[in-house]
């Protein structure tokens, strides 16, 4: 630092510069006062006068550099004053960045923790949706388990016959576990009037001949499986018409239930010479769906048998609500009758109520004219004068 006239200046700032080359200059013009001064005693008057000028500049270049002070002095104030706003204008600015960041870090810590508990519900969703898959598991594990003992499959095909039965006819349209005549016993014996009379539904199906094509893995296998199920049906099928069609006592054909319908389809799929076997042997094999459908129609014969039946019962009744009417009829004559004399006695109260007030009016204005004895009675009416 260097301090010239009570200010301080860096060595190389312009200010310093500046000065300092002007001591040169004044220096430099000294010296050449100096060895001019050695010359010539004539040449001091000039000499002097030169020294005067010099002097009067040195003197204004010290007051343009006291000048030159005060506007840097002046140019620092105000280079402070700017300084001191930008820095109250950065820590606004700074502070307003602060704020909204704050907002935004506790609008993002809001919506972070109303994810976590959206999340936190779907987890237990899925939890108890794992927990029902889970137990849903095991039902089906023991469904095979059911499925793979044959008696306990035809208690299941029976149970779900007997379910679809209950939904589609009434309790006495059918017995379930009936037993035929040829001590047979049918695991449903629907009671149709003749034609076509009684037919018998079958619920026990030869399901391992189905799972061993399911099994089958190799050409070779499908086509043991497939011979083994098309023996297996055929079989079944014979059984059915043998035992539970018999003349006299049941229809001329009988149901063959099959409790899932991806038997049903892969017989008529795959299979339809067996299907055509069973129409031959009035044997129609039905699925859950289908024996639904066979049993609305059993039961709209049902209504319409009933429905004979009761026919006489209903002429009886529709003669005795004939009958009914025309009593309402003649009844509704008389209380017309009834009304009509009440009309006429109702007319012949106004007029003798019209009189009255007519004498009232005569005996209130003093007038005692004689009333025709012909007239009839006024309280009569029209009845009293018959």
């Amino acid at each position: 630092m260097i301090t010239l006239f009570g200010q301080s200046f860096a060595w190389n700032s312009p200010e310093a510069l500046i000065v300092g080359g002007l001591l040169v200059l004044l220096v430099g013009l000294l010296l050449l006062t100096l060895r001019s001064a050695g010359k010539s005693a004539k040449s001091a008057e000039p000499l002097l006068r030169e020294m005067a000028w010099m002097s009067q500049r040195v003197q204004s270049l010290s007051e343009g550099q006291e000048r030159l002070a005060g506007g840097l002095h002046h140019v620092s104030e105000n280079q402070a004053v700017s300084q001191t706003a930008m820095l109250q204008v950065m820590e606004q600015r700074l502070a307003e960045v602060t704020r909204q960041m704050g907002e935004s870090l506790h609008g993002t810590a809001t919506r972070t923790a109303r994810s976590l508990g959206e999340l936190q519900q779907r987890l237990e969703t899925i939890d108890k949706a794992q927990a029902n898959i889970e137990k849903l598991s095991g039902n089906v594990l023991n469904l095979q388990d059911i499925l793979a003992n044959k008696q306990a499959r035809g208690a299941f095909g029976e149970i779900q016959l007997n379910d679809i039965v209950q939904k589609a006819l009434p309790a006495d349209a059918y017995t379930m576990q009936a037993t035929l005549s040829n001590g047979k016993r049918a695991d449903c014996l629907i009671h149709l009037p003749n034609p076509p009379g009684p037919i018998v539904i079958d619920a026990k199906f030869p399901l391992e001949a189905y799972e061993a094509l399911r099994r089958a893995d190799t050409p070779r296998a499908v086509t043991e499986a497939q011979t083994l199920l098309r023996g297996a049906v055929r079989a079944h099928i014979k059984a059915i018409s043998e035992k539970y069609i018999l003349e006299g006592e049941t229809a001329d054909g009988a149901l063959m239930f099959l409790p899932s319908e991806a038997v049903y389809a892969e017989l008529h799929a795959n299979f339809p010479e067996v299907v055509r076997d069973g129409f031959a042997a009035r044997v129609w094999i039905v699925s859950p769906t289908t024996c639904m459908a066979t049993l609305n129609t059993m039961r709209a014969v049902l209504k319409d048998a009933r429905m004979r039946e009761q026919a006489g019962a209903i002429r009886t009744a529709l003669r005795q609500l004939h009958r009914d009417v025309e009593i309402i009829t003649e009844r509704v004559d008389k209380l017309n009758t009834h009304f009509n004399q009440a009309r006429q006695d109702l007319d012949g109260i106004s007029t003798a109520a019209e009189r009255a007030g007519k004498r009232a009016a005569r005996l209130d204005n003093f007038d005692f004219e004689e009333i025709s004895p012909a007239d009839p009675s006024p309280i009569l009416g029209p009845r009293a004068a018959e």
